[in-house]
């Protein structure tokens, strides 16, 4: 993903010259509105802008009419320059039988062509443009929906929502995070020819997932174990669901540590993984409990359903516990930002954003994660739709979904996340992985039902291995 700015300087620095790049742009918007219907007996508006994404758009339309369709242009400015690359390909669309106008008021019409603005816009859209955000045919957008920042995903009054976004080289910020995702529709990226990027985030796709596998040899112990520290009454069911997806999600062993008298309400709710009680209260005593109990394991979850007020609890874990870490919950609301920078150990926090606004004190926004990140030395896994992993890397996790908007399924990413750990791999892939199977297990089960916590327990197994 790369950033406006920085595919403003692709465009400007490239070696192709800008009307070259212009007709692979509008080649590849007129294919997109085939795929749309766009045909013989349809027809195509085309709302052209002044600058480089209105001649992307008269290029579009001139492909469109040499293929027969019954295509229109409307201009928000006709370009200017007498040897402009925009201005060529609206003389050359007029050339080729398009009828070009000032735009006007929206018009009967298959398809709009939004070739209005591109990804450096800012602020709000024209008056005159308003009507046709809210027009009912599909919109297929050039490069980013008109209205919508191609920085931060923000609008400032109408924007047009469209069916496809046609970008080119590479997705855009704004494609991913505020309202991109809910008003860009597919997006498609097209290459055009340009190279040399630099990335604002790196997508994590199936290609980059290795997980590992298991020696013939291995026994419980050997596979992986991971310790889950939390439960309260009324949540304890959290702590239970962290340690069951780790075993499903690959690990040898598992045991919770919760308050002494849950400990065989606990045991009851699931026979397969361990457990054991905190103590008797004492944020000190039951700290070194802990500490002491789980030497044996490779890695600790911590704050799975810990309840309130235990603030002097984790301060104490996270000083004491020498291994990784996984910060999650409760753990999270718990610990201070000195507290996660002090530790020497990996550690990973997987916070929603209320959780790391309320660490932080910064809104829950990419930049401000990777800035905590590089403060404390953590991994942040920042909880979203997308999530973003923040550490040595920037990474955007697209597979999750709303599906995954339900009670406890946070907890069986806590899970996850502690099985690859404790399976070997490094804490930072370990969250990039299992962020993106966490996603794609979500989908798989909202195909054919709704997600829940426990559903997704017997969905995780099959992206484990």
């Amino acid at each position: 993903m790369i950033t406006p700015d920085e595919s403003a300087r692709l465009d400007k620095e490239s070696s192709t010259p800008v009307g070259v790049l212009m007709e692979r742009a509008g080649l590849g918007v007129a294919i997109a509105a085939g795929r749309m219907g766009a045909g013989y007996g349809s027809r195509v508006i085309v709302l052209a802008g002044p600058g480089n994404n209105g001649g992307d758009g008269y290029a579009a339309a001139r492909f469109l009419r040499e293929r027969g369709v019954d295509v229109a242009a409307r201009s928000l400015g006709y370009p200017k320059g007498d040897s402009s690359p925009n201005r060529a390909q609206a003389i050359a669309a007029v050339q080729a039988g398009v009828i070009v106008e000032d735009l006007g008021d929206p018009e009967p019409c298959d398809l709009i062509i939004d070739a209005l603005f591109g990804a450096g816009f800012h602020g709000s859209l024209p008056k005159k443009v308003v009507p046709w955000t809210s027009y009912g045919p599909p919109v297929l957008a050039v490069d980013l929906p008109s209205g919508l920042d191609g920085t931060d995903g923000s609008t400032d009054g109408p924007a047009f929502r469209a069916a496809r976004t046609v970008t080119f080289h590479a997705l855009k910020t704004g494609h991913l995070i505020g309202r991109g995702p809910e008003l860009s529709g597919d997006v498609e990226v097209v290459d055009i020819g340009l190279s040399g990027e630099r990335a604002e985030w790196l997508e994590f796709e199936d290609d980059d997932v290795a997980v590992p596998t298991r020696s013939r040899d291995a026994h419980k112990w050997s596979a992986g174990s991971v310790a889950v520290v939390g439960g309260s009454p009324g949540i304890l069911g959290a702590a239970m669901i962290a340690g069951r997806a780790a075993l499903e999600f690959g690990a040898g062993a598992a045991k919770v540590f919760l308050p002494g008298a849950l400990h065989a309400q606990a045991a009851a709710m699931d026979p397969g993984v361990l457990t054991a009680g905190l103590g008797k209260g004492d944020a000190h005593d039951d700290a070194k409990t802990v500490i002491e109990a789980c030497s044996r394991f490779d890695v600790m979850a911590l704050g799975p359903g810990l309840g309130p007020g235990r603030e002097s609890f984790v301060a104490e874990v996270l000083h004491g516990w020498d291994r990784p870490l996984v910060l999650d919950a409760d753990g999270i609301t718990a610990a201070s930002v000195d507290g996660v920078a002090g530790r020497e150990a990996p550690t990973v926090l997987t916070p929603h954003g209320g959780e790391f606004e309320r660490l932080t004190g910064e809104p829950p926004t990419p930049a401000a994660a990777a800035a905590f990140a590089v403060k404390t030395g953590a991994i942040v896994l920042l909880k979203g739709s997308p999530t973003f992993v923040m550490g040595a890397q920037r990474c955007v996790v697209t597979s999750g979904g709303p599906e995954l908007a339900t009670i406890g399924t946070g907890d069986v990413l806590t899970g996850m996340l502690a099985a690859l750990i404790s399976r070997g791999m490094p804490p930072e892939a370990a969250a990039r992985a299992a962020a993106h199977h966490h996603g794609r297990a979500g989908a798989a089960l909202a195909s054919f039902t709704t997600v829940t916590a426990t559903g997704l327990l017997a969905e995780i197994g099959r992206f484990a291995w």
